[in-house]
């Protein structure tokens, strides 16, 4: 997030609570993984770095991800329970819909709430909270 023009519209705060709804973890994307996140999701299941990486990782333009499901849902998707890594979910998933480009205008935070229920609703995250979980410092 730029700290200075984006900041003006975001000041007075954003509503966001999450429904748990799954959007934003079926259809078609990429969820980009560091080290860190490989290690805190191969600790979840119990497996050493290499095997949670031959298991649920490919490389797209020399970056790692998660894989999809063959109907491009999130690989640690599920009806029902949701998010099944939820505790130990990347950074991107911590910080939607926080994203650069959510905040980039109030058109861009208005297209995510039409696609996410939970934005636009619940408690208000305030400018320095934002700025907070755009830097991974803290989480929706």
């Amino acid at each position: 997030m730029n700290e200075s023009r984006e900041a003006d519209w975001v000041r007075d705060g954003l509503p966001f609570e999450c429904t748990q709804c799954g959007d934003c973890c079926r259809g078609h994307g990429y969820v980009w993984v560091d080290t860190d996140e490989i290690e805190r999701l191969a600790a979840h299941f119990g497996l050493e770095h290499q095997e949670f990486c031959q298991r649920y990782l490919r490389r797209v333009n020399g970056a790692l991800c998660l894989l999809d499901k063959p109907n491009l849902d999130c690989i640690f998707w599920q009806e029902g329970p949701g998010c099944t890594v939820y505790e130990a979910r990347p950074g991107q998933c911590r910080s939607f819909p926080f994203w650069q480009e959510n905040l980039r205008s109030p058109e861009d935070w208005r297209r995510i709430e039409r696609t996410c229920p939970g934005s636009g609703s619940g408690r208000s995250y305030d400018l320095y909270e934002i700025q907070a979980i755009v830097r991974g410092e803290s989480e929706t």
